[in-house]
């Protein structure tokens, strides 16, 4: 009897640590995008995160050279928007489910990359990401492979 008591609070406290992990990304998803106002792939981008339930708010720059030094985005990590999000920086087109992995996770990092601008990524000709790879970058500008795609 004490085993199947202990084993169900368990799985109730399972439940509920998991409820309150999608409750607060759920509730994180205010991102502020950093972007040129002509850049039409970083519009895309922008509109694919509102199609998948962010909080969209979009700052116009003519220079995000000081954006990108305010956030410590090194040169090779670099990519055409810089966006913020749960003080995380989310660098260029990284796909939503590597977004929601690290709100959830929480990683001692400075956020994520897709350094450049990937041919297959959101945003950009594709929805379905493919060919590249998302970087986890800290703040010594340190980078490991995130996701694959």
């Amino acid at each position: 009897m004490r085993f199947l008591t202990l084993t169900m609070l368990a799985m109730l406290l399972t439940g509920l640590t998991s409820a309150r992990a999608e409750d607060d990304v759920s509730a994180s998803r205010a991102i502020t995008v950093y972007k040129s106002p002509t850049c039409g792939c970083c519009t895309a981008w922008a509109e694919y995160l509102e199609q998948s339930g962010f909080q969209v708010s979009v700052v116009n720059q003519h220079h995000l050279s000081a954006i990108k030094a305010r956030y410590g985005i090194d040169r090779p990590l670099q990519s055409c928007h810089t966006a913020v999000i749960d003080g995380y920086v989310i660098e260029g087109h990284v796909p939503v489910d590597d977004i929601l992995r690290l709100l959830i996770e929480k990683p001692d990092a400075r956020g994520l990359t897709a350094p450049g601008m990937p041919a297959m990524s959101p945003g950009m000709h594709s929805l379905e990401p493919k060919g590249y790879d998302v970087l986890l970058f800290d703040r010594t500008g340190r980078a490991s492979v995130y996701s694959r795609y």
